[in-house]
């Protein structure tokens, strides 16, 4: 998750919260189904940087203190001047209230155990008129229990995501108005046969292709706008 202007003004603050693992959990977001730059998200700090400007700034956040030591080495590395890396949780976002103008999250919200205050902070640090734009996993159907008690489901992205309306229904109850889906897909067949996460499952719960590609169906990647109120 990253926050920067784009309100043609450098903005005080940009945020990215990054896809640091969880306690027990050896990586998160790691299945083969996500695009390869959306697993280094990083990066994308580096990329926000040149969009704020030299009078903007990018705060990276990782909720482990060795990606935050590398994230600062890398943007030493490179010059970055404009972004700073902070250790903290995107449960408690380590910034100011009304600080940034616009929060992009790719894929992690769905790791959170408590996806509604994550929206709840992240409508906190956003400034009246910001702007939130999130793509993430989300289920068109409950999962079957040993799916959603699977660890292996979990570091993949699919046992902590949640129902399609509960998440909408989430961000809206965090405050967000003109809450809109801007695009919705499944994933192919292929893609899910071709994926370590389904060799993994398939061993982990007994399941054979046909019964893992029916679970699969109800997966879904959204990509969501919404916008706090202009006070």
């Amino acid at each position: 998750m990253f926050i920067f202007s784009t309100q043609g003004k450098p903005c005080l603050a940009a945020v990215f919260l990054t896809q640091g693992s969880r306690p027990g959990f050896p990586s998160a977001c790691t299945s083969s189904l996500l695009p390869e730059e959306e697993k280094h998200s990083q990066n994308d700090c580096f990329l926000a940087a040149a969009r704020v400007g030299p009078g903007g700034k990018v705060i990276g956040v990782d909720m482990t203190p060795e990606m935050v030591e590398k994230a600062r080495e890398n943007a030493g590395k490179g010059n970055f001047g404009n972004v700073e890396f902070r250790l903290g949780e995107i449960e408690n976002i380590p910034a100011a209230d009304n600080y940034v103008d616009l929060i992009i999250s790719n894929y992690v919200i769905n790791l959170s155990p408590d996806k509604k205050r994550v929206f709840k902070e992240s409508f906190r640090v956003l400034k009246p008129g910001g702007r939130l734009m999130v793509s993430d996993i989300v289920l068109s159907k409950d999962l079957p229990l040993s799916i959603r008690d699977s660890v292996e489901a979990y570091v993949g992205c699919i046992s902590g995501a949640m129902l399609k309306e509960e998440y909408l229904q989430a961000v809206e109850s965090a405050g967000f108005t003109e809450i809109k889906v801007i695009s919705e897909t499944s994933f192919p067949g292929e893609n899910w046969a071709n994926a370590p996460l389904a060799d993994t499952l398939g061993k982990e719960l007994g399941l054979n292709a046909e019964e893992f590609r029916n679970m699969a169906a109800s997966v879904l990647s959204i990509s969501l706008y919404a916008k706090k109120p202009d006070f």
